[in-house]
Order: structure tokens, then sequence, then C-alpha cells
């Protein structure tokens, strides 16, 4: 399985490599929602575990732009920000799964379901 970790935070993309690493699964890491929207079309990832807040284009953002030119596309948003109003865009703008940091191993349900 393809694994797609967008965050700008590079030991936090360390810490998901390593829960999501195995030998079945190859990990694209890309450091904001931009280069996550153009490296979707190139490696067509089964899932993407993507941040909100990046500088460049947040994540809501990026998870609009991707599921509006590939619609099957399987993202979970993995975020700190816990307020409905997140969780409400997140899934207006397609993504499949919202996970607080907090819950991180919750990912792998999602991904593994």
């Amino acid at each position: 399985m393809k694994i797609m970790i967008v965050d700008d935070n590079k030991r936090m993309r360390e810490v998901i490599k390593s829960l999501l690493s195995s030998s079945k699964n190859k990990i694209v890491e890309c450091t904001d929602g931009s280069e996550a929207v153009r490296e979707f079309g190139q490696s067509r990832p089964d899932w993407v575990v993507m941040d909100i807040g990046m500088k460049e284009l947040d994540g809501i953002s990026a998870v609009r732009e991707i599921c509006s030119a590939f619609p099957k596309a399987k993202i979970v948003i993995l975020t700190d920000y816990g307020d409905p109003f997140f969780r409400r865009e997140a899934q207006e703008a397609g993504a499949c799964g919202f996970v607080l940091k907090e819950n991180l191993h919750d990912v792998i349900s999602i991904i593994n379901h």
C-alpha cells in the first residue's frame, strides 16, 4: 500500500512514518498542502494522512483540491485541532477520516479497515 504523509513538522512526519512503516507500505512524504496536491497525481497513493495547519496550503484546501481532481482519493486528516468546525470542514472537503494527533494509533485502524 502506498501512503502519503503530509505535515510541515519533520518530527511529526517521522513519528507517523514509523507508525505506518512496514514491508507492505511505501511511504511518500510532503511538507505542505501544495506539494501534496502536485505529488498526488504522480504518486497516486492509496491513502493520504494530512495535517491541517501548514504554511503554503492548509490541509482542508489541499483535501478539497485533491478530491476535486481525484474523487476516489482516501484522505485522513490528522491534526491537533479538535474543534467541530474543522471536523465538519474536513468532511465537506472530502476527507474520509478525522483523527486528533493524541489518538495517532486510530489512523492504523482507519487505513486497515
